[in-house]
């Protein structure tokens, strides 16, 4: 009897107080490429964020454009610097933002989560405050297809008893 109880690893003393292992090693950050960037790419919805990332002033260009330019709503710039926010490097990172497809949602939701990956490659040690924050976090909702012999993806034409 005292055998078994030995061998169970929840009973084995020598388990139990056994020093505790060594952290978990992150990443190595990702290499530069020839400009000095860092890349990171977004999706949401139909839209698709290509963010590049490099030390600089800190200045935020979405297609060319100042992010007050490109989005009127405030709720979409707020969606877009919260990352940066979080991580408290807004001022010193210059982030470059190539985003097509889909409304101003989807590419303010692609943006953030571009500029998330992309801080996770710059430095590694950012992983946590954006998985707390949630910016790593992919928002797979598409929309739904239409069916054939329907007007839209569930609406149905008006049923007649007679």
């Amino acid at each position: 009897m005292t055998e078994i109880q030995n061998e169970s690893p929840l009973i084995d003393p020598s388990v139990v107080d056994a020093p505790v292992a060594a952290p978990i090693d992150l990443p190595k950050p990702a290499k530069p490429d020839m400009g000095g960037f860092i890349c990171g790419t977004g999706r949401r919805k139909s839209s698709v964020a290509r963010v590049r990332v490099k030390p600089g002033s800190g200045q935020l260009m979405i297609n060319k454009q100042q992010v007050h330019e490109y989005f009127s709503q405030e709720k979409d710039r707020n969606a877009v610097s919260a990352p940066l926010k979080a991580t408290e490097t807004s001022g010193s990172l210059d982030v470059f933002v190539n985003v097509k497809g889909g409304g101003t949602t989807g590419q303010a939701g692609a943006t953030m989560l571009g500029i998330a990956r992309a801080l996770k490659n710059y430095d590694p040690n950012l992983m946590k405050q954006l998985r707390d924050g949630g910016y790593l976090t992919r928002d797979s909702r598409m929309v739904e297809r239409k069916k054939p012999g329907k007007p839209g993806a569930r609406k149905s034409f008006q049923f007649s008893k007679r």
